[in-house]
């Protein structure tokens, strides 16, 4: 978080006050200033008492020092404010770290879904990182990779091509509704067929060989002899 924000967090020793006395003095005199003033009010939600805290707080700020020209919104704004650095675009956000094993299919599963990373680290076990937008796939330290998070119902896949092994790329410009609708142009045999290949494959992409494989038959044969392939296909389950 320090990281993110620029900063760096200085802990005060174990047992030595002086480390932060000015920081506990001013818990303790706003505390006590807020406390008294606000003691005799009646709130009836939290945020009624927040904004009374903030008017109290803003008044505190702004009162005079008394050992000192200046109050601390003067001290703020002249000495401290020119200083600060500019917020980040994007808040910090909490991850949780998980160690996954990269299967046959170039993927790793993470909460029922599913992301790719390079297919030379199958089998491999890699760190990953994950945030409320953003998983991070890691290897030996390294950054391998990264995705969009996943979000909705289970099993849903993150592919990039790049990760594929080269004969794979090659379907990257098909898809299952490319297939299908192909299929049915021939006829209704052959686009139960292709279903079913697609179906029985845990990654999708994986079924776009052998589909390719039967739009290619095209070539030799008439759409009419595939479509009574596929039924008898069928009939032999």
């Amino acid at each position: 978080m320090a990281e993110h924000y620029g900063t760096a967090i200085m802990p005060a020793r174990m047992r030595r006050p002086k480390d932060k006395p000015n920081v506990e003095g001013a818990v303790g005199v706003i505390s006590t200033w807020i406390l008294a003033a606000l003691r005799d009010q009646r709130f009836f939600s939290l945020g009624e008492l927040n904004e009374a805290i903030k008017e109290k707080l803003t008044e505190f700020n702004a009162k005079p020092f008394q050992k000192r020209t200046g109050s601390r919104l003067s001290a703020f704004t002249e000495e401290e404010q020119p200083l600060l650095l500019p917020l980040p675009k994007t808040h910090y956000e909490l991850s949780t770290w998980k160690i996954a094993t990269v299967q046959f299919n170039y993927h790793i599963s993470v909460n029922s879904m599913f992301y790719s990373v390079p297919y030379e680290f199958i089998k491999h076990k890699v760190d990953v990182r994950i945030t409320r937008a953003v998983l991070e796939v890691f290897f030996q330290n390294s950054r391998i990779c990264s995705h969009a998070r996943l979000h909705g119902r289970e099993g849903q896949y993150s592919t990039v091509t790049d990760h594929m092994p080269e004969e794979h790329q090659k379907y990257a410009q098909w898809n299952a509704h490319r297939f299908i609708s192909w299929a049915a142009s021939v006829g209704r045999n052959t686009e139960v067929v292709i279903k079913a290949i697609l179906a029985t494959h845990k990654v999708e992409q994986q079924g776009y060989r052998s589909c390719n494989n039967m739009l290619r038959l095209t070539e030799k044969y008439p759409v009419e002899r595939i479509e009574a392939a596929c039924q008898k296909a069928l009939g032999l389950r």
